[in-house]
Formats: C-alpha cells, sequence, structure tokens
C-alpha cells in the first residue's frame, strides 16, 4: 500500500515531537521486511484479531469449572468495554496510519480499520492479560510473551507508531484494572 498523493505527510505529523515515534517505526518496519521477521509477526498480529483471546476464554469456561466460567466472561466484559473505548478514540484521534503518513514505511498486512491511534490489538491483549492474570497468574509467561510480542507486531507490520503502541498499553492496563476493581473475584 501506497502514500496517497494528497496527504501532505508533514502536516499530518508535525515537528520533533514525533521525529523519534517516526524513527522507531521506519526501523521497526524495514526490519519487518525480512522474510521470517514478517511471517512471525503477520501470524502473532492474526491470532491478536482474536483467535487466541477467544481460544483462551473458551478454554478457561469449559476446563476452568466455575471459576474459568467467571474468569472468561469477565474477559469478555473488559473486552467489550475495551472495544468501545477503542472505536471512541479512533473516531475522535483519526491519526493517519505510519503506511500512509511516514515515508519509508510499508503496510506488510492490511490494516482492520483506517486509523492509528490507539492499536485496538494492543489495548485488547492488555486487557484481556491484566484480567487473565488476575483469575490465573500461572499464565503469566504465556500471556505476557504473546501481549509483547502482539504490541510489537503491530509497529513492525507498519500499521501503528510505537506511541500509538505505548497509549494501548496504558489504557488497556486501564480498563482491565478498573475491571478488576469492579468485579469482585470470590469464585
Amino acid at each position: 500500500m501506497s502514500t496517497p498523493p494528497s496527504l501532505p505527510t508533514s502536516d499530518l505529523l508535525p515537528g520533533p515531537r514525533f521525529a523519534l515515534d517516526r524513527r522507531v517505526c521506519v526501523f521497526a518496519n524495514h526490519w519487518g521486511g525480512r522474510r521470517v521477521v514478517g511471517m512471525l509477526f503477520g501470524i502473532v498480529s492474526r491470532l491478536g484479531d482474536g483467535v487466541f483471546w477467544y481460544t483462551l476464554m473458551l478454554a478457561l469456561a469449559m476446563l476452568g469449572g466455575q471459576r474459568g466460567l467467571a474468569a472468561a466472561l469477565h474477559m469478555a466484559l473488559t473486552g467489550l468495554a475495551a472495544l468501545l473505548l477503542y472505536r471512541v478514540l479512533k473516531r475522535w484521534t483519526r491519526r493517519p496510519r505510519p503506511y500512509r503518513a511516514c515515508p519509508g514505511v510499508i503496510a506488510r498486512m492490511p490494516p482492520l480499520d483506517e486509523f492509528s491511534f490507539p492499536s485496538g490489538h494492543t489495548l485488547q491483549a492488555v486487557g484481556f492479560t491484566v484480567v487473565a492474570l488476575a483469575w490465573y497468574p500461572q499464565l503469566a509467561p504465556l500471556l505476557l510473551g504473546f501481549t509483547t510480542l502482539v504490541g510489537v507486531s503491530r509497529v513492525v507490520l507498519g500499521l501503528h507508531y510505537p506511541s500509538d503502541v505505548l497509549a494501548a498499553i496504558v489504557l488497556g492496563g486501564g480498563v482491565g484494572g478498573a475491571s478488576i476493581w469492579l468485579w469482585p473475584m470470590t469464585i
């Protein structure tokens, strides 16, 4: 996918405050041009579309008894809250994706929507991880590793700036943390 000629990139990400964001984005995206790297992060990103999380929720609900069912429901409701926040922020910020606004960045897979801020994949992954770990802390190595790869994949694939991912980490942590505070984990 190429940059549309009608979008002046200097107006989309002005000045030095975004310079590091652009440099890291270009570097990570070029690194993602390596076949194995691009394939790995493409797979991670597709799993992060929901397949990984829905499979985890299903496994918890089926194998974890009443506690697993409660954890899966808690994750699903947290995911819904994160999705609503994500949609509001996307419409409000309307930040163009790096491959559209940053010379040298190539979209290594098609995006799910038009705008960049925040990273929905990362927001969801962090929110799900916070909740799942509150119920099942023994899943930390798997979930923290996968969530990290999801966040990195979004930059490597040219779909998000690092600041999109960092903001999503904070937002996802907030949504997950708030849901734990609101949800009584008595089972």
